[in-house]
């Protein structure tokens, strides 16, 4: 993967850290810790597109033991904000994590990969 300069920020001392880097014209946004209403903001701004028309994002979220609905929020409204040409694409979401979202009914509407590789590749 080729990879650029990256930018990182930490929600809480103990709270969740996420990192976006661009991968091939991908921004890669890489997160660890539980997503909360107390650390959802710092999600939210890695994952709103600089330029929406087009814009490619894939969310490594094999860090993420729990996210609760203000992640989902987070998620759902990252989705709209990439528009009709751009897309939203989820790496390696855990179990506990993948069934909120299958509960939810996300699933067909945000593609899960296995890893970022796969994403990538879609």
């Amino acid at each position: 993967m080729a990879d650029t300069a990256g930018t990182s920020e930490q929600a809480e001392p103990d709270g969740l850290s996420v990192t976006r880097t661009d991968v091939d014209g991908v921004t890669v946004v890489t997160v660890v810790g539980e997503v909360d209403h107390h650390t959802s903001g710092a999600l939210r701004r890695a994952l709103a597109p600089t330029d929406p028309d087009g814009a490619r994002t894939v969310a490594d979220l094999s860090g993420v033991p729990f996210m609760d609905s203000s992640g989902i929020n987070v998620l759902i409204a990252a989705h709209q904000a990439h528009g009709p040409t751009g897309w939203l694409r989820l790496a390696g979401v855990r179990r506990p994590v993948l069934r909120t979202l299958e509960i939810v009914g996300l699933t067909p509407l945000l593609a899960c990969y296995p890893g970022v590789r796969d994403a990538l590749d879609g």
